[in-house]
């Protein structure tokens, strides 16, 4: 039937859309039914490039009827076949497009939630893309003090940092991560970031860096009377001690997260003599 040609809907779409001396004005609301019929026709056709095109359009023309939260399910849609067709950055800029609708419709979960799918679609083939989009749905959940939606995205962003061998800047996320969980109360969450901190930078031959990193956290009373507090004060005695068997002991304790199992990484014998100037660290690269 010629009328469910998707490239034939796509045309008249067009046609509707533009400006003639005998059209004075676009019939948008028209053309977007036109659109959103196409896209259904090239996809199950499984032409996803102009599957593609056709919910880009019909995105639009939904923004200009006024519908914003339906413009932002087609981008989010077309940064799903982005996906499947390999186009990164397209995924990247559709995603981030998808959220700023949402946000325009005053819904901070599903718009950073639109940031969520683009950093998991990305994490593999662009990573630092990856984290961004996902410290950019944090900042969302954290503006309108829903923090505590979004631990498992500052989970997922430490994780692509470990993958980088970013370990400064996974240890700071997980300090920001505990600083969230503590406006909302989540106390264990808040003790086990803070103590993964610290393993990271025990990781890096940090040990100076995860002193300090300890003795801040230790300042927070719900830290310092914490299980995990207790686990990193052992960790470092037995890092002061040089006494490896008893870090391999700790390392598989259940109050660990999995960055520790490994420990430790380098010689720690030297500590035991030197344990007022430096010291040495741990592995892993699952924070789970």
């Amino acid at each position: 039937m010629a009328g469910s040609d998707p490239n034939k809907l796509m045309a008249k779409a067009d046609k509707l859309t533009r400006l003639s001396l005998t059209r004075w004005s676009a019939d948008w609301k028209s053309a977007t039914l036109l659109y959103e019929q196409a896209a259904n026709g090239f996809r199950i056709a499984k032409d996803y490039e102009k599957a593609k095109e056709a919910l880009e359009k019909a995105s639009k023309g939904q923004e200009l009827i006024s519908s914003p939260w339906d413009a932002a399910k087609h981008m989010e849609s077309a940064a799903a076949l982005a996906k499947e067709l390999g186009k990164w950055n397209e995924v990247a800029d559709f995603y981030r497009r998808a959220s700023e609708l949402y946000v325009v419709c005053g819904r901070s979960q599903p718009a950073s939630d639109a940031l969520a799918k683009g950093a998991r679609a990305l994490e593999d083939s662009v990573p630092d893309e990856a984290i961004q989009l996902y410290t950019d749905a944090c900042v969302l959940l954290e503006d309108d003090d829903k923090d505590q939606m979004a631990f498992d995205l500052y989970r997922a962003a430490t994780s692509v940092y470990i993958k980088l061998e970013k370990y400064t800047d996974a240890a700071a996320f997980l300090l920001r991560w505990g600083l969230a969980a503590d406006k909302c109360n989540a106390t264990n969450s808040q003790c086990k970031a803070y103590l993964s901190a610290i393993i990271v930078y025990l990781y890096v031959h940090d040990i100076k860096q995860a002193e300090k990193c300890y003795n801040d956290c230790s300042q927070v009373d719900t830290f310092s009377r914490s299980d995990q507090c207790r686990f990193a004060s052992k960790l470092f005695s037995a890092y002061t001690e040089g006494d490896v068997e008893e870090i391999k002991r700790l390392s598989q304790s259940s109050t660990v997260i999995r960055l520790a199992r490994k420990l430790p990484t380098g010689d720690v014998s030297a500590l035991k003599t030197h344990a007022s100037d430096e010291q040495e660290p741990l592995d892993e690269d699952d924070l789970t």
